[in-house]
């Protein structure tokens, strides 16, 4: 049995088109990725997840979502707790890892319920005066100690809930002089800067399962390339000075931080060293393209995917959903309106 296809894409809408299960189930993609134009409520969001398994016929195939907590959130009330942003969470000082910790635990708590195994979660991105605000209130600060302090506890979090986490957006958004799914961000900062600020958390968290590439060009890195597209970033900066060795995923293939057809982007990316491309808009005729592009995934993305895998699996701890809210809400007041459970 050959491996999947090197890539996850998104759907369409709240349950799959006929035209959608034929293409998954011919493109054999390694998996899927969820949205907010995906999730109604919980019952709807557990039958399209069944479906994306049944259509590739692996009951594993990783099923991904950006729940983040703040303005980055695919789950939202009335059926899903608003969970505070980053900026919030680092606000408590002292007690910031462990609000951190908890606010995971339960999103992984909600995703476990849903079939989702994957959460791009944390942003380690560290940003600077002066950068875009795609970032912004969605960091845990500014300080690379601080920052990895509060993104290991995050981990731990999805981790003992059985969901993987994705580090984001390595080597580091922080810098990011303009929003990468308009245009292509440069950053200037020379190499030795960059080695003890931007990179400093994604090193400090390297042994984690999943990370997600940066859409930025690094000019002291490759002037020529932005780092998903990079074969230097990728193996100088990524797997050599930070020394991540889990699977690297794409940022989105359709953000307009990349120059070429979609087809060329995935390809770039596969050659320059990510083990997957993600495509997120669900359109049929733009995966069809990525998909020709992509081939099955090579036998170090296997050995990587399946590690992650194993570790999802190790989790065992019981919580008391209540305790945890009630936590939340001694840290942050009410936050939404959304279910206790």
């Amino acid at each position: 049995m050959s491996p999947p296809r090197a890539a996850i894409f998104g759907c369409a809408g709240v349950a799959l088109a006929p035209g959608e299960r034929a293409f998954f189930a011919g493109a054999d993609p390694l998996g899927f990725i969820l949205f907010q134009r995906n999730c109604v409520d919980p019952a709807q969001v557990r039958r399209l997840v069944a479906e994306l398994r049944a259509s590739v016929g692996r009951l594993d195939a990783p099923v991904l979502i950006d729940q983040e907590g703040g303005r980055v959130a695919r789950l939202r009330p009335p059926h899903w707790r608003l969970y505070p942003s980053a900026s919030r969470v680092a606000a408590l000082g002292a007690e910031a890892p462990a609000a951190a910790r908890v606010v995971a635990r339960l999103i992984a708590d909600d995703l476990c319920a849903l079939g989702i195994t994957v959460d791009c979660l944390p942003v380690l991105d560290l940003p600077v005066p002066g950068a875009d605000s795609v970032i912004g209130d969605r960091a845990y600060g500014t300080d690379a100690a601080t920052v990895a302090l509060i993104g290991h506890a995050a981990c731990e979090g999805l981790l003992a809930g059985g969901v993987l986490p994705v580090l984001k957006h390595i080597p580091g958004h922080g810098r990011g002089n303009v929003d990468s799914h308009l245009a292509c961000p440069l950053v200037s900062t020379a190499i030795h800067e960059l080695e003890i600020t931007d990179f400093a958390p994604f090193r400090a968290l390297n042994g984690m399962p999943w990370a997600m590439t940066a859409h930025i060009v690094y000019d002291a890195v490759d002037p020529a390339q932005p780092a998903t597209l990079s074969a230097k970033v990728i193996a100088e900066a990524i797997r050599g000075e930070i020394g991540f060795d889990g699977v690297l995923v794409s940022d989105d293939l359709s953000m307009q931080a990349l120059g070429g057809s979609l087809g060329e982007r995935a390809a770039r990316a596969l050659e320059a060293g990510c083990d997957v491309v993600l495509h997120c808009n669900g359109r049929l005729d733009e995966m069809r393209e990525v998909a020709a592009a992509a081939a099955p995934l090579g036998d170090i993305a296997v050995r990587r995917v399946a590690d992650g895998e194993a570790r999802r699996r190790w989790h065992n701890e019981t919580i008391d959903r209540a305790a945890l809210e009630a936590r939340l809400a001694a840290w942050f007041g009410p936050m939404d309106d959304g279910p206790r459970r």
